[in-house]
Parts: structure tokens; C-alpha cells; sequence
């Protein structure tokens, strides 16, 4: 804190600028107390209020807007590195994208005070085909909101800003007690996400190259198991595989034949998904591995692919 009051009094903008802009690439900096100090810098005149605000809202269109152009020509790719912390990021990329086509385009202007939506809505509205111009449109009216309420809110309550920089000592202490926490707490999500991939851990496993051996003798099945489906014309997936939507759990039946060898695979972190829909195959009586590694290995040993046939790629929801 005491760093980030040094900075701002003594670079201003330059400190500003880079600490909003980083924020939107979804790197965790305080860019809303930089903001609330900068507030208050204009409140004794060191910074203006006007050229604070430019400053701030320049950033996060910047960012913003390099953010949504990537999500439009890297899609899911994007999407799943900023999910990246779930245990299943497919899924976290589809829980989020029918949040945000539920919510409509105002979404993107109140995003910004939603962690986690704050990084995910730009490139999630570039991934669904969302105009440009209508981006930047709500995009903008998100920005001044949150860079005006935050620079106003340091402006209104300076003098408390000047009371917390007299009393480093306990504030400082009272930051370490919340970084302790937030390991702590951090600590307990990865025990519980091992936990669960523990659990998953009992579904019978097979290396792509003895899954690749047995496919060619046409003796087997290879099923591809991702969470969000085909929703790019240029998907690649194994050759040979068919799709089966682990969300649709009652049309199982009717697709994955009995007596022979049945292989899943998926892109998920520890192949959660393949491992869960192989834990409720073999409860049906089905007799099915996962593909240690899954497409990823599958890809890196050099093995067969195709792209996914024009007829079962759906569209993603567009906005007009």
C-alpha cells in the first residue's frame, strides 16, 4: 500500500495506466485502489480529476479491447487459460457464456465490478461474435462507471486515505493477516479440487498409443467427451471419434454399444470429464477406459486427427 501511495504521488499517470491495464488481462493487481488513490490525489491536487479519469477509462478500453479481439480469433482457447484455476475449465467457459448471453449486452457495463466476469466479459463477447462498435458502445459506459466511481469514492474520502497512511504499521499488519487468509484459503481449494480428481481417479485409464493400437484393429470405439461440444468449424478431434454430450446423460444408452472396447477423451485439467462420464458408463454395465493425457497427448504422439464434421458443429449464440 505504501508502494502503490508512493507511486501514484510521485509517476501519477504512468502508475495509473499500468496497473488499470494490467487488471484486464486478468493479472492481480489493486487497479480499484489505484484508483481510489488517484481519487484522492486530485482531492490535494496532485492529479486532475479529468486527466485521472481519461487515464484510467484509456487503459481498460485498451485492454478491453485487445482482450475481445483475441477472444474473437482464439475462442475457447482464451477462454479456457482464464479458467484455468477450475477444475474442469470447459465447463467454467460454458457456465460463464450462458450467464453472459442471459444477461444481455448491459452485462458489459456492470462487469467490471464482478470478479472474475470483470476479465471473462470481453473475450467471452468477442467468442460470440458480438459487433465491434457495439462492444466498445457498452464497453465504454462499463469503464466510466467503474473508473468514475472509484476515483470519486478516493476525491469524497481522502482525508480517511490520509488516516490509513498514518497507520501503516497496523494496516500493513492487517494486510499480512489477509494474505495469510487468502493462502489459507487458496491451500483449501487445491486439497478440495485434488480431493475430487482423487475421487475421479478410479476410472480405468489407457496410454493413446495402446488406444491407438486397438482402434485400428476397428474392435473399438473412441468417444469424445469434451464439456462445450463442437462450436468451431475448425475443432480438430480424433480420428474417428463420436461425440457424446456428457450433460445429456439419459441419450447414453442409446449411443455407446456394449461388448466391445469404448475409449473417452477430453481437454479438461486430470481428464475430469472423461473420468466422470466413465465412473457413470461403468455403473450402466459399459466397459470403457480414458485416455491418459487425452487429446492433448493424443496431438503430441503424432497420432491421427480430423476435423469435425460441418454437421455437428453448432453456432454459439450471436449478438445482434
Amino acid at each position: 500500500m505504501d508502494s502503490l501511495l508512493a507511486g501514484l504521488w510521485a509517476h501519477g499517470y504512468r502508475v495509473l495506466f499500468a496497473l488499470v491495464l494490467l487488471e484486464t488481462f486478468g493479472i492481480p493487481v489493486p487497479a480499484a485502489v489505484a484508483l481510489f488513490v488517484a481519487g484522492a490525489a486530485t482531492a490535494h491536487g496532485v492529479l486532475s480529476i479529468p486527466a485521472a479519469l481519461a487515464c484510467g477509462v484509456t487503459a481498460m478500453l485498451l485492454g478491453d479491447t485487445l482482450m475481445f479481439v483475441l477472444g474473437r480469433h482464439t475462442g475457447w482457447w482464451l477462454l479456457s487459460i482464464l479458467c484455468r484455476l477450475s477444475l474442469n475449465p470447459e465447463s467454467c467457459i460454458l457456465r460463464s457464456a450462458d450467464a453472459f448471453f442471459k444477461r444481455g449486452r448491459t452485462l458489459l457495463m456492470f462487469a467490471k465490478f464482478v470478479p472474475g466476469i470483470n476479465t471473462l466479459a470481453p473475450p467471452m463477447a468477442g467468442s460470440m461474435q458480438m459487433r465491434l462498435s457495439l462492444f466498445l458502445r457498452y464497453d465504454l459506459v462499463g469503464t466510466l462507471l467503474y473508473n468514475s466511481a472509484y476515483i470519486f469514492a478516493g476525491f469524497l474520502f481522502s482525508g480517511a486515505l490520509e488516516l490509513m497512511a498514518k497507520g501503516y504499521k497496523a494496516f500493513n499488519l492487517a494486510l499480512s493477516w489477509i494474505l495469510i487468509v487468502a493462502v489459507v484459503v487458496y491451500a483449501a481449494l487445491q486439497m478440495w479440487f485434488w480431493f475430487r480428481a482423487k475421487a475421479l481417479r478410479y476410472a480405468p485409464t489407457i496410454e493413446v498409443e495402446e488406444a491407438a493400437a486397438d482402434l485400428a484393429t476397428g474392435q473399438a470405439f473412441i468417444y469424445d467427451v469434451r464439456s462445450h461440444g463442437y462450436y468451431d468449424a475448425r475443432t480438430m478431434r480424433i480420428r474417428g471419434s463420436r461425440r457424446l454430450d456428457p450433460n445429456a446423460f439419459h441419450q447414453w444408452h442409446e449411443k455407446v454399444p456394449g461388448g466391445v472396447h469404448i475409449y473417452l477423451y477430453c481437454t479438461c485439467i486430470r481428464e475430469a470429464t472423461s473420468a466422470r462420464v466413465a465412473l457413470l458408463l461403468l455403473e450402466q454395465g459399459v466397459a470403457c477406459r480414458v485416455i491418459r493425457g487425452g487429446l492433448r497427448k493424443w496431438k503430441a504422439a503424432g497420432l491421427p486427427l480430423e476435423r469435425v464434421p460441418l454437421e455437428e458443429v453448432a453456432d454459439l449464440p450471436v449478438f445482434g
